[in-house]
């Protein structure tokens, strides 16, 4: 499956804030968004006026990159909130937010949601009871976290686990850090989304 595999730290400074990539490295001053708040490139630095379309694009490309997903994958998840009741675009980051790879960041088993993903892809967790490494699996109401004991051996596992130690998590998570497990006990609500995107530009941009 096709990847991005170039500097991370591009994405950040391409959307103008820091999007918490690359996870450790973000609260530093090594950080690239803090060294150099401009545009990759050339022409990073200079100012140009940006279209509706061009407001629009760039929320989507912000949530994309967030999440870790590719274009035709994102236009999907679309799809599928566009179908659903309700608020299309609450929804659309409710699915994003339910991605297995995201909920093992937000437990606090991962410091980002790339190496969310990276542990999950190894085989590291289990969603009740059973091997998951889809990173792409979504979680429902009810559904318990846990890392396999494969996982509980693992040098970086055990890292986060003590960096972890003692932190708080989301109202609509609970987590047992002492056995390395976790729960879903609702689907967030939008006010519980602490991402900084405006998701109707997105919805605006597909119904073009």
């Amino acid at each position: 499956m096709a990847r991005y595999k170039d500097s991370v730290c591009r994405l950040c400074r391409r959307e103008g804030i820091k999007l918490y990539l690359k996870g450790e490295r973000c609260y530093t001053d090594k950080c690239a968004v803090s060294r150099r708040a401009y545009a990759p490139g050339q022409h990073g630095q200079r100012r140009t006026k940006v279209s509706e379309f061009g407001t629009q694009l760039r929320e989507k490309q912000k949530a994309r990159r967030i999440y870790g997903v590719l274009e035709s994958q994102f236009r999907k998840y679309f799809q599928e909130a566009d179908r659903r009741k309700g608020i299309t675009g609450e929804i659309l980051l409710q699915i994003l937010e339910s991605r297995l790879d995201n909920v093992v960041f937000r437990l606090g088993f991962a410091l980002s949601r790339a190496e969310g993903r990276h542990m999950v892809r190894h085989g590291h967790f289990s969603v009740n009871g059973r091997r998951v490494d889809i990173p792409s699996y979504q979680v429902r109401p009810g559904d318990v976290i846990s890392v396999r004991e494969k996982g509980k051996k693992n040098a970086r596992i055990k890292e986060v686990a003590e960096i972890m130690e003692g932190q708080g998590t989301l109202e609509w998570l609970e987590v047992d850090r002492e056995n390395l497990a976790g729960k879903v006990l609702r689907i967030p609500g939008r006010e519980e989304i602490d991402i900084p995107v405006q998701e109707h530009l997105i919805v605006e941009l597909y119904s073009r």
